[in-house]
């Protein structure tokens, strides 16, 4: 289970170091259903063509102040910023981040690595932790998990086409059908292309204008430095004015305006439920047309902010890193949340039990306990051992914690080649002989 420690606590004298403040432990059994959410993913990503990639976990800070958006909160107040000085007194330092997201990231691998020079379209997948400074809450850490996805192209790999959107929609859809997520919600918008959205900003700018001072402290300089945000705020006492906001709708351009109706006209074909949501923005810098939020309904585990996972098309990205052009989509879940989900609507689930425990008479017996679980655990079965100098009933209790069945291993059993296995289903104690053993256990 999840453990939040953030603080040292003095036991007669001596510190006990925890765990830093908006991080947290993950722990057996908890772990398991990780395991199972990721072991899904990888599934399911494989049957649309995407490989895995692992981009290191700090990068140089220029790389998300140029992508991700100087003016962006993640940049101006959340990032792990620091000065890596050089070895020697002559090597040059360099300002490093731990990564915020992983988009940003991918596109640099991407670019350094000559990927577009094959020609084909490149469908990338990533697992693994981010980091920010955010304020901690309930299914929010500073490092936090993140599965996520992108596909992305020169122009005439079809990495721009509405049919990637929209198959990477699908496939969200199928990965939370198949993780058993109830209730979720697509919202789906576009902002624009690289030309629609400067005009669409001017326009908010304008607006927001004369009545900015009357929003909280946030709206106030988000108007001023990124007005898209806005449109992402949660303050209830702004609402009425985000509200009368004008829509992104009214600036698309025709080319923009036709390949969301290709979008949703894809999704229609393969029964993909969605709403088309006029204020869902992505506030990085890097986001253009097609742009989507996974949502669960109240009671899911989430609070009051039931965001699942979002994303969206950056068709400009790359050229913003100083790559050839390379249009791409790409989307990330937040892990943490999807297991809160998983477990708010499923309930907690009881660790799943090893096949079997083998249970030694005796410490002499050690050696040939260690020795029979060696041949069961090649034969695939989960098997945990005891220890000879435990009393039967110690082990008892131990075997009924552990594992479904306990395998009882004396010397006479050795003797004989027939050993006692209860079944703590059912009560019921069999023999069997060593030979029988595996298929016994498998029953």
């Amino acid at each position: 289970m999840a453990k939040n420690r953030p603080k040292f606590v003095t036991l007669e004298g001596m510190a006990i170091l925890k765990a830093v403040r908006g991080t947290r432990d993950l722990l057996p059994p908890e772990t398991e259903l990780w395991n199972q959410v990721e072991a899904t993913a990888r599934a399911v990503f494989a049957r649309y063509g995407f490989g895995e990639i692992r981009t290191p976990v700090f990068e140089a800070t220029e790389l998300f102040a140029r992508g991700v958006g100087e003016e962006t909160d993640i940049v101006s107040k959340e990032m792990y910023t620091w000065e890596d000085r050089g070895r020697a007194d002559s090597d040059k330092g360099q300002s490093l981040t731990l990564r915020p997201e992983s988009t940003a990231g991918v596109v640099r691998a991407y670019i350094e690595h000559k990927m577009g020079d094959a020609g084909m379209l490149q469908k990338l997948f990533y697992i693994g932790p981010q980091f920010r400074r955010e304020r901690p809450q309930r299914g929010r850490y500073r490092q936090f998990w993140q599965i996520g996805a992108e596909v992305l192209g020169p122009a005439w790999s079809g990495a721009d086409s509405p049919l990637r959107d929209a198959e990477v929609l699908e496939m969200l859809a199928t990965f939370l059908n198949e993780l058993g997520v109830k209730g979720w919600r697509l919202a789906l918008n576009s902002v624009g292309s690289s030309t629609d959205r400067p005009r669409y900003v001017a326009a908010l700018r304008e607006a927001l204008a004369p009545v900015k001072h009357l929003m909280c402290e946030d709206n106030q300089r988000r108007a001023e430095t990124n007005p898209l945000r806005v449109l992402d705020s949660k303050d209830p006492k702004d609402q009425e004015i985000i509200n009368g906001l004008p829509k992104i709708a009214d600036y698309l351009d025709e080319d923009s305006r036709e390949h969301f109706a290709q979008v949703k006209a894809a999704l229609d074909a393969c029964g993909v439920p969605y709403v088309v949501e006029p204020r869902l923005v992505r506030g990085l810098d890097y986001y253009t047309r097609t742009t989507f939020e996974f949502t669960v309904p109240d009671g899911s585990g989430l609070g009051t902010q039931n965001a699942l996972l979002g994303g969206g098309r950056y068709d400009g990205l790359s050229e913003m890193l100083g790559g050839p052009k390379a249009p791409g989509i790409g989307f990330a879940i937040g892990e943490d949340r999807l297991i809160l989900t998983l477990q708010a609507q499923e309930g907690e689930t009881a660790a799943k039990k090893l096949d079997a425990f083998i249970a030694p008479i005796g410490v002499a017996v050690n050696p040939a306990a260690l020795a029979l679980a060696q041949e069961l655990r090649r034969e695939g079965l989960s098997v945990e051992v005891g220890d000879g100098s435990f009393r039967l009933k110690k082990s008892f209790d131990a075997a009924d914690k552990l594992a479904k069945r306990m395998v009882i291993l004396g010397e006479d059993e050795i003797a004989s080649g027939i050993l006692k296995v209860k079944d703590f289903s059912t009560g019921e104690q069999i023999q069997v002989t060593r030979a029988e053993l595996a298929n016994a256990l498998r029953c």
